[in-house]
């Protein structure tokens, strides 16, 4: 735990010296000031910790495991009765205790932190942000649904609305408009030049006017920045977000599913890899060295790093199933991990 710990720590130091060092130029550019840069890296650096967790915890393992072997004090405590199995459990506890730690900051510290650290990001180191989507679609009720043909989101206004109320496979009544108009006084939408259809038992009424206001379950921050959206929700907040995003049919539930089947997964990697570590690097070198063995550790660590990073990839492509996706990595981990305690002396 100690290694780990001091693993951790050293990584972040690193990352945050190259990250400021990249930054730095905008920070001057942008004339931030100091003390919000100091917040921004406050809320970084348990992201960043938390992120490198699963495989800091795997190299520290290989470190720790490795120095054991090479002493050759595995062999002194198998030589003394102590099995194999046995010698796993503490690192077992050790990677349990470290996978509960990361669910619960991942899934409701980390979030929050990520609030202002996104919120920085977007303010002083992205380019403005500008909707440019055209022929927009919401579901904003069981009967409801609006069409945008595109939005400006600097004057918080829609052009050439459609909202209709469908029944089953009745259209029962539809609101076109020229353009609609956010009123954060009222918080209510405003539609002009509007026209208004009713299709009722006995015929169809029709009426028309300047201007309405109109109560819709949705604001102009559905229509904000997305960037890293997913990172500043908790898992009670995701759960939430993936529930209306499925009930409006839209496009990009697969992303919050993902960022929510990872913050589940995340946990069992460390456990994983753990075990993995010790089944690496228990075994002494034949000349004493444990310098290929954490060589080794490093290399498997990256090759999980790059199918983490792509298996992702494929699941927000839509590609594969997100929840299975997300899991391959694990799988393999798991069957190269039972491969690897099965050849090692015991």
């Amino acid at each position: 735990m100690t290694t780990f710990i001091f693993v951790v720590a050293m990584l972040v130091v690193v990352i945050v010296v190259i990250d400021f060092t990249e930054k730095n130029e905008k920070f001057i550019k942008n004339e931030v000031p100091t003390d919000l840069i100091f917040y921004y890296y406050m809320s970084f650096m348990p992201w960043i910790a938390n992120l490198i967790a699963p495989i800091t915890v795997f190299i520290a393992t290989v470190l720790v495991t490795a120095g054991m072997a090479g002493k050759t004090e595995i062999v002194a405590i198998l030589a003394g009765g102590i099995s194999f199995r046995r010698m796993l459990a503490p690192f077992a506890v050790g990677s349990i205790l470290i996978a509960l730690t990361t669910f619960y900051v991942n899934g409701w510290m980390i979030p929050n932190s990520n609030k202002y650290r996104i919120a920085f990001e977007v303010e002083y180191l992205k380019k403005p942000f500008y909707f440019n989507e055209r022929d927009i679609h919401f579901k904003i009720g069981p009967d409801q649904y609006l069409y945008l043909q595109r939005y400006n989101n600097r004057s918080e206004v829609g052009y050439k609305v459609t909202l209709e109320e469908i029944v089953g496979t009745e259209l029962k009544q539809k609101l076109t408009a020229r353009k609609m108009t956010w009123d954060d006084s009222l918080k209510v939408w405003e539609f002009k030049n509007w026209e208004l259809r009713e299709i009722g038992e006995f015929g169809e009424t029709y009426s028309k006017g300047d201007e309405i206001d109109t109560l819709l379950s949705i604001t102009p921050e559905d229509f904000d920045n997305k960037y890293q959206l997913n990172e500043t929700m908790n898992l009670n907040e995701l759960n939430d977000h993936i529930a209306m995003l499925k009930d409006r049919g839209a496009d990009d539930v697969a992303v919050y599913e993902i960022e929510k089947y990872i913050r589940y997964m995340l946990p069992f990697t460390a456990i994983i890899l753990t075990m993995m570590g010790v089944s690496v690097s228990a075994e002494k070198s034949s000349r004493g060295g444990s310098g290929f063995k954490i060589a080794l550790g490093f290399l498997i660590a990256f090759v999980f790093i790059i199918m983490f990073i792509l298996v992702k990839a494929i699941a927000e492509a839509g590609s594969m199933n997100p929840l299975f996706a997300i899991w391959i990595p694990n799988i393999i981990g798991t069957v190269i991990t039972l491969v690897l305690y099965r050849f090692v002396p015991k």
